[in-house]
């Protein structure tokens, strides 16, 4: 990984960032390299004032995807010019505020595809295979023996994946079913290149028939206007009565509270998920289901995954304060203002 070598500022005249919750030790050196930090190794929730105040006299921020910036924190943070988001994904980030306001804003991409798409395959496993609700059971002391209908769960090898959202954790997961010898059907905005079908031998179909034909539906695409509820009753109605859907995207797009229904009434087989609508909080009629795996949006989180995302931030946070394009820059249009 390249580090921007620091600028030429005197120890009064740095620049100042925030690091709003805990982070790893080496990140912390990184940006003390370059700048005045306030950390909160602590780890204190920060709600909406709390994190305005501390933007207040700030010139830039690492961000984690908790950490709500809208407008209204923008208009009391004037000082601002760098919003670097540890995460892939930036929707708790305003990104037309910021652009307005001229603030740089980045993300962590690449980083994190091969460990999401592992967890995003874990999750699918343990719900096809009812590790979760055979787990429960072992812990309570209540397996008396084997039985032939114990647990009885649906095969992965050989089954229909359909994958919406065929980016890099879409094409990473494709890549993972080939080892199952599975079927790859895809749904993206856009269709992938030829060659990229051919590699993953995955087939562009309709959602409308993805939904028919498919075992397994992995959801991987991001959340936007055009993607709220994209899986919603009619579309779980659509689904086979053994299918299993996991959300390994962002929340919101499937309609949770459609999502219990189907799974209470047995529309469809199970779910995984590791994200949610208004998450941390959780509908609660996933509290009272047994065939669903919920995991708390840790499809990152391994150590050398989060470092890898907080060292990346940290990068694109001194490159957007030491006069040098981030790498990974999501509004390039503020960039392009200020060369002219």
């Amino acid at each position: 990984m390249v580090i921007v070598p620091p600028a030429a500022y005197g120890p009064a005249m740095k620049p100042r960032v925030l690091v709003t919750r805990a982070n790893f030790p080496e990140v912390l050196d990184l940006l003390r390299a370059h700048f005045e930090v306030e950390d909160n190794q602590a780890d204190e929730a920060l709600d909406t004032e709390a994190l305005r105040k501390r933007l207040s006299d700030k010139d830039g921020a690492l961000f984690l995807p908790i950490d709500r910036v809208d407008a209204h924190i923008l208009q009391g943070s004037p000082r601002l010019k760098a919003a670097c988001n540890v995460a892939v994904g930036y929707n708790n980030i305003d990104v037309a505020a910021c652009t307005t306001a001229g603030i740089l804003v980045t993300n962590t991409p690449d980083v994190l595809t091969e460990t999401t798409a592992d967890l995003g395959f874990a999750l699918m496993m343990a719900a096809a295979r009812r590790m979760g609700e055979a787990e429960r059971h072992v812990r309570a002391g209540q397996w008396d023996g084997w039985a032939i209908e114990q647990f009885l769960g649906q095969d992965i090898h050989g089954a229909t994946l359909g994958i919406v959202g065929m980016g890099r954790i879409g094409q990473a997961i494709a890549r993972r079913a080939r080892g199952f010898d599975m079927q790859v059907l895809y749904h993206n905005r856009n269709r992938v290149p030829e060659e990229t079908e051919d590699a993953l031998q995955a087939r562009y179909v309709s959602l409308d028939d993805m939904l028919r034909e498919v075992d397994f539906l992995m959801l991987t695409a991001p959340y936007s206007a055009a993607t709220h509820h994209l899986i919603g009753a009619p579309q779980l109605a659509a689904m086979k009565p053994t299918a299993v859907l996991v959300n390994l995207g962002r929340g919101g797009v499937v309609d949770d509270a459609a999502l219990v229904d189907a799974l209470r009434a047995g529309t469809i087989f199970a779910a995984g998920l590791d994200v949610y609508e208004g998450e941390p909080a959780l509908h609660r009629g996933f509290y009272e289901l047994e065939n669903v795996v919920l995991t708390p949006h840790i499809a990152s989180a391994t150590r050398a995954t989060r470092i890898r995302m907080s060292m990346t931030a940290a990068n694109n946070l001194v490159a957007a304060l030491t006069g040098k394009r981030p790498p990974n820059l999501v509004n390039p249009e503020v960039w392009d203002r200020r060369r002219q």
